[in-house]
């Protein structure tokens, strides 16, 4: 069984440095893996997306169906996993609670004020405007997380609360398995 600590939150919200600066402090090793990895490695041709070469919206489906099949096999091979990614797309809870079953997983809302978001938007350029402020009012609609973080917090606050949440081993989220009768 893998460890994945799942890292949910809204466009710009801090989750990769989060991830950062838990991947340098958690006792085990961990994957740190995002969509943005995949994008900035150049395995998505998004110059030709960009450009109208292909519709994003015809590859969309089987690259996520993809992503989501790899953290499957990553945590199935013992791979521990830092996860951020944004829960958008109707069914891909579901989805990832049935993929990652076999494993514990720690869902964790990672929040932030809607003008920080908007504010860091603008400031990367690489989202488009308006995706946080859409991010913001529906990707934690309905779902039950083992904890929630506020980027205004702090970095080092986050970690260290979100530390103590994974040692203690208690999961109540969307991700949580059944007790046994």
């Amino acid at each position: 069984m893998a460890h994945v600590i799942f890292l949910h939150g809204a466009s710009s919200s801090g989750k990769s440095t989060i991830a950062r600066a838990l991947q340098k402090r958690i006792e085990k090793p961990f994957w740190h893996i995002s969509i943005d990895h995949l994008r900035d490695a150049g395995v998505l041709p998004t110059e030709r997306f960009r450009n109208g070469d292909f519709r994003w919206s015809g590859a969309r489906m089987a690259f996520f169906n993809g992503f989501h099949g790899s953290l499957r096999a990553y945590a199935d091979a013992g791979n521990n996993l830092i996860l951020e990614h944004i829960l958008d797309t109707e069914g891909w809870l579901e989805t990832l609670v049935d993929l990652l079953a076999e494993h514990d997983v720690m869902f964790v809302a990672v929040h932030c004020p809607l003008e920080t978001l908007i504010e860091r938007e603008t400031a990367r350029g690489d989202r488009p405007i308006g995706s946080s402020r859409q991010d913001f009012e529906t990707i934690h609609v309905e779902k039950t997380y083992d904890i929630e973080l506020q980027s205004d917090d702090g970095v080092d606050a986050n970690v260290e609360k979100l530390l103590v949440a994974w040692r203690n081993g208690r999961r109540s989220s969307n991700f949580a398995k059944p007790m046994s009768a």
